[in-house]
């Protein structure tokens, strides 16, 4: 009985001929690495080059930010630990953001880039865009499980991590 399903096997790579289906899926991620590389890079800039921004109060700056949202937070006391150093906390954010673009985007410990953007976009979920209502008005869950291809699959073409794999495999006659 047939389902519809396309159940044949082929062993991707091992006669060196890739199919069209096969060359899609080892790039099918590089869009979305190079997206969310780019916006962390941005936002990371962004907020260090905002002198508003890097402030305990006054009209856009971090403390300012978290005090409003301290109330409407999944966990409030994670407010609480940021508001305990705003400045700091916006920077050690700024610089975490920086961290995981520039991880993404050029491929080098890809899997925990994406891990540590993983994280920072569930703590701004979980602190900023939890009282979004409805739900999907918030982007740092959607931004989230953007995150989580790339922590399982890393980057397979054009990223330092693909380089050193490879010339892992060339020292070692090929294997592995």
């Amino acid at each position: 009985m047939t389902h519809g399903m396309h159940t044949d096997a082929h062993p991707p790579y091992l006669d060196g001929d890739r199919g069209w289906r096969d060359t899609a899926t080892r790039y099918a991620l590089l869009p979305l690495r190079v997206f969310l590389g780019v916006t962390f890079i941005y936002a990371g800039l962004d907020k260090l080059t905002d002198s508003a921004f890097m402030k305990d109060s006054g009209a856009g700056s971090i403390g300012d930010m978290m005090r409003a949202v301290r109330d409407s937070s999944a966990i409030p006391a994670m407010v609480d630990m940021a508001l305990d150093n705003p400045v700091g906390f916006g920077y050690a954010i700024a610089f975490g953001e920086l961290a995981v673009g520039i991880g993404t985007l050029i491929g080098l410990f890809a899997r925990l880039a994406a891990l540590g953007g993983a994280l920072i976009s569930l703590s701004l979920w979980l602190t900023v865009s939890w009282a979004s209502d409805p739900y999907y008005y918030g982007n740092d869950l959607a931004y989230l499980m953007a995150w989580l291809p790339l922590v399982l699959a890393g980057a397979s073409v054009f990223s330092l991590d693909a380089a050193l794999r490879g010339r892992r495999r060339q020292r070692m006659g090929g294997y592995r």
